[in-house]
């Protein structure tokens, strides 16, 4: 048996800004974005610069109860975790789009890492391999 995840569902409050944080400030691609009439919804897509795995499902809150946890869906968590290549070139143009950092980059024995926060508030680790790991 083989399976995998396939898509995470990312609850925002807005389509197009969320596209454009996604797009604009961390650089994702926009792999899809189909409206779909008989739920007045859009299908959105997005997938971090070079990856061909998981994506984020950009899901507009379509309740009150789902406008609720729009920031927190992990109850203040950690939620999602972007591998780079390249830490401190990431970090730095993070920097530079106005992306708000909550814990400074420290060395860690999986690679170097920083807390930063998307548009609403939920929490990624930015994690980049050890200086030994880079080719």
């Amino acid at each position: 048996m083989k399976q995998s995840i396939v898509h995470i569902a990312l609850v925002v409050r807005d389509y197009d800004e969320a596209i454009a944080f996604f797009c604009h400030k961390l650089h994702f691609t926009l792999v899809e974005d189909t409206y779909q009439p008989e739920q007045d919804k859009r299908w959105v897509l997005v997938s971090p610069p070079g990856s061909t795995g998981t994506t984020l499902l950009l899901a507009r809150a379509s309740t009150p109860e789902q406008e609720n946890f729009i920031g927190r869906q992990t109850g203040g968590r950690v939620f999602l975790f972007l591998h780079t290549d390249d830490f401190w070139r990431d970090y730095q143009d993070m920097l530079s789009a106005g992306i708000k950092f909550v814990r400074s980059p420290k060395a860690a024995p999986y690679g170097t890492v920083a807390v930063f926060e998307d548009l609403y508030g939920n929490l990624w680790d930015l994690v980049g391999p050890n200086q030994a790991e880079t080719p």
